[in-house]
């Protein structure tokens, strides 16, 4: 499963990109439950958010695949664990 978040805004208005692939991965069960708690609880278009908040496209090939938005501060639990493994580990 490849796992790919953009964040985009924020106070800098940057963009950060980075895809995690899971294969061979000895967490890759549960990050695949991750990824697909969070498509499941995401929106097929970009939601408003906060001021200065950051907002979220998921992008899961395989396994349970698609496209969610979500965005500051309404990250359900398994979005804001994604997103932190996925910007944290990926490349």
């Amino acid at each position: 499963m490849r796992i790919t978040v953009i964040r985009t805004g924020g106070f800098g208005g940057l963009t950060r990109r980075a895809t995690l692939e899971t294969t061979g991965r000895p967490d890759a069960d549960e990050v695949a439950s991750l990824a697909d708690r969070a498509l499941r609880e995401g929106l097929s278009e970009a939601p408003m958010g906060v001021p200065d908040g950051f907002h979220y496209e998921l992008d899961v090939e395989g396994g349970a695949h698609g496209t969610a938005h979500f965005a500051d501060p309404k990250l359900t639990e398994a979005q804001a664990a994604l997103v932190r493994k996925v910007l944290k580990e990926g490349a």
